[in-house]
């Protein structure tokens, strides 16, 4: 049975460093699940950037969507996997994969886009549970700032602080980082 951990925290505040360096002091066969699209030149950079941050000695799996399948023919010999980052596969899922027009989207189809992006996100914690592979989840604390001025901004709001709190419920440890400095919540 895996153990999760969960760490959270704004963007830029070091939690994607602070996840590497605790799988580095923790594990040596490690998985790193890169979720982010490089979709123009800003994202090009910081995928670059944590790339080279973390060296060579991880295995690396770029994908957003169907992980526990993906990760079934990945995980033999290998101690943990860091998912970097949960808040850009909802992101993705909800743009890249749904041909939606956010402004006119019925209640309806919110609550069904929302449930199949929990039951995702619940597929990829229970995958942890049932194997023995630990996983380390990264995600952006949305709940602080202001509320965004648009439908899609809300919505990603609303869904990503509902998979967030799951996330964070089902972890065994649970990490904010604030400025790089990280205080543990549980």
């Amino acid at each position: 049975m895996g153990k999760l951990i969960y760490i959270s925290g704004g963007a830029r505040s070091g939690k994607s460093g602070f996840a590497e360096k605790y799988m580095d002091e923790k594990y040596d066969k490690k998985i790193y699940l890169a979720t982010g699209v490089a979709f123009d030149e800003e994202m090009k950079d910081k995928i670059s950037k944590h790339k080279r941050r973390r060296g060579k000695n991880w295995k690396t799996i770029e994908n957003y969507k169907n992980l526990p399948t993906l990760l079934k023919g990945h995980i033999e010999g290998y101690d943990a996997i860091l998912l970097d980052c949960l808040t850009n596969m909802v992101s993705n899922l909800m743009i890249l994969d749904n041909d939606r027009d956010w402004e006119k989207i019925t209640m309806e189809e919110l609550n069904k886009v929302k449930e199949r992006m929990v039951k995702d996100v619940n597929e990829i914690l229970d995958f942890v549970e049932e194997n023995n592979i630990d996983m380390v989840v990264v995600s952006n604390e949305l709940g602080m700032g202001l509320v965004p001025d648009n439908y899609l901004g809300r919505y990603f709001r609303e869904i990503a602080g509902k998979i967030n709190q799951i996330a964070a419920k089902k972890s065994e440890e649970a990490y904010f980082v604030v400025s790089g400095i990280p205080m543990r919540l549980k």
